[in-house]
């Protein structure tokens, strides 16, 4: 049970998207992001569950921030969507809740995402001056040598074969791990 559209109230351009599976999105131009973020605090959504960033590497603009929001009064779940291009910053939400410093933070980390008015924008997982992001598409999935032997090791990690890595195969089943058969498992 999602909202249907934008709340009353809120701006201008702010563009509700198709529901799937239950759950409500909205689209919301970036530059217009605190300003929809504090109207909807004030309207219920106290809750910032989660605020990520994807990479769409490949298209124009190449990143989306992800906003989860709930109201734990209503019992409501709202997704905001907004598009940020390489190179562009996005308005912190910092000042409307204190938790998105953290989550601002590793999208900057991972994803490269900058945010603008951050009270503290750094490095949350990788070292000060690595000069990569890890989450985006284009990172090599086997990693990146390093310069800085005593931060941490310059040998690529060994992704094939490992166990998160499933096996290269034209059927899905093949390719998926399997639970040991019931016969082996009583042994």
């Amino acid at each position: 049970m999602g909202l249907e559209a934008p709340i009353e109230g809120s701006l201008p351009k702010t563009q509700a998207l198709p529901e799937f599976r239950g759950e409500t999105s909205w689209e919301v131009p970036k530059d217009l992001i605190p300003a929809q973020m504090a109207a909807l605090k004030a309207k219920g959504f106290t809750y910032l569950v989660d605020l990520t960033a994807v990479d769409n590497h490949g298209e124009d603009p190449r990143f989306e921030v992800v906003y989860e929001l709930c109201d734990l009064k209503r019992k409501k779940h709202l997704r905001i969507k907004t598009k940020v291009g390489e190179g562009e910053t996005l308005p912190s939400v910092c000042s409307i809740w204190k938790t998105a410093e953290w989550h601002e933070r590793e999208a900057w980390d991972m994803v490269g995402v900058r945010f603008s008015n951050h009270p503290d924008l750094r490095r949350i997982l990788m070292w000060e001056g690595y000069p990569h992001h890890p989450l985006r598409k284009d990172f090599p999935l086997a990693g990146l040598p390093t310069e800085m032997p005593d931060i941490a090791f310059t040998a690529k990690a060994p992704l094939e074969g490992g166990p998160f890595v499933t096996n290269s195969a034209s059927l899905t089943q093949d390719r998926e791990p399997r639970a040991h058969p019931a016969e082996e498992r009583n042994l």
